[in-house]
């Protein structure tokens, strides 16, 4: 990560007796795009809240550019904000939405207008200046939103949950497009989203937040495949869990119903007996013994789901069960509902999860 720009100092708020936010710390580089996940009242957009302004940390520090910010209040900090709910003015046109935020500070007229216009061409509408928000579909006007919030040319630009009220297909769109501008523009930004595949597609590092608290700060690769806490590791992608017993914590042994995983220096601390939730991502497991893969385990097909390119697999393996995906052979028909099915992996893949 680049030198700190963005820096969030041991901030905590509290509404009454609920601590909403606790001991929060993050630094976020010059120009770098970090995201904030996790699901509704884990406290992401209250901090996002905090760093805008609109809200008043009960502790901690902020600061932006190494000025402390945290009692400013929010036309004070240079910051750029765009609103899920798009928050234009209907009685102002396209252009008058994207020129406020200049006309509040005070900028002529001619670098208005020229600024405005640098803003349309970047957002992509340059024809709709003299539009009204009632005449832009809905992804329009979050691009005006966007352009709005970028015309002042803020320090931080911070984006809470942009996409959610617009369709799949827009918001894939969208989010491509707020990245490729993110990225010209090179200014830092906080993206705050409930919806996993928005942070992992567009995110330089994510922020899993649980309960007011981050669970783990790390880039997409890393939350994905390395997740810190069982939290991170079920929030994050599709997850198979298998309850096991260990059986031998110096040889990494680990029985799953009738069948056993060697899971070398991953027991550490583990004692014979003890039960323990191992996960493996569906990617990581084979129908089939296959080369390269170390471990297996017996089983029998529960359900088979044709989805085009690819089938779903489900095994069930006693009191656990897995999915898989499988690619689409026209040549091999799928496997039977029924059949008993050996599924392979890498025991380097398997996850140990703890609380």
């Amino acid at each position: 990560m680049a030198e700190s720009f963005l820096s969030i100092r041991n901030v905590k708020k509290s509404f009454g007796a609920a601590t909403v936010v606790q001991d929060f710390n993050l630094d976020v580089g010059r120009g770098e795009f970090v995201s904030f996940l996790g699901p509704s009242g884990c406290g992401k957009t209250t901090v996002l809240r905090m760093v805008a302004g609109f809200e008043e940390p009960s502790a901690g520090r902020i600061s932006i550019g190494g000025q402390d910010v945290t009692r400013l209040k929010p036309n004070q900090r240079n910051i750029g904000m765009v609103f899920q709910a798009y928050a234009l003015f209907p009685n102002l046109t396209v252009a008058q939405n994207i020129a406020f935020g200049l006309r509040v500070a005070g900028v002529g007229k001619a670098e208005t207008d020229k600024r405005v216009a640098e803003m349309l061409d970047l957002i992509k509408l340059p024809e709709y200046g003299s539009r009204y928000p009632y005449q832009l579909s809905g992804g329009q006007q979050q691009r005006v939103a966007l352009a709005r919030a970028l015309a002042p040319k803020p320090k931080v630009l911070l984006l809470d949950e942009p996409l959610s009220a617009l369709d799949a297909k827009v918001r894939v769109s969208l989010r491509d497009e707020i990245r490729a501008i993110q990225r010209n523009l090179g200014i830092t930004t906080i993206f705050v989203t409930h919806d996993q595949e928005e942070a992992l597609s567009i995110s330089d590092r994510i922020v899993v937040m649980y309960n007011g608290r981050a669970e783990q700060l790390g880039t997409p690769f890393e939350i994905y495949n390395r997740p810190a806490t069982k939290f991170v590791a079920n929030f994050v992608g599709t997850l198979n869990v298998l309850e096991g017993t260990v059986a031998d914590p110096a040889a990494g042994t680990v029985r799953v119903n009738d069948g056993e995983v060697v899971l070398k220096g991953k027991l550490n601390g583990a004692r014979p007996g003890e039960t323990l939730s191992l996960a493996l991502r569906p990617e990581a497991i084979s129908l089939g013994r296959q080369p390269g893969r170390d471990a297996s385990l017996g089983g029998r097909i529960s359900e088979v789901s044709f989805l085009g390119s690819v089938i779903r697999v489900k095994v069930g393996l006693g009191s656990n069960s897995v999915s898989l995906d499988t690619f689409n052979n026209p040549a091999s028909p799928p496997p039977v509902v029924g059949e008993q099915a050996e599924i392979s992996f890498s025991s380097v893949d398997v996850l140990v999860l703890h609380d």
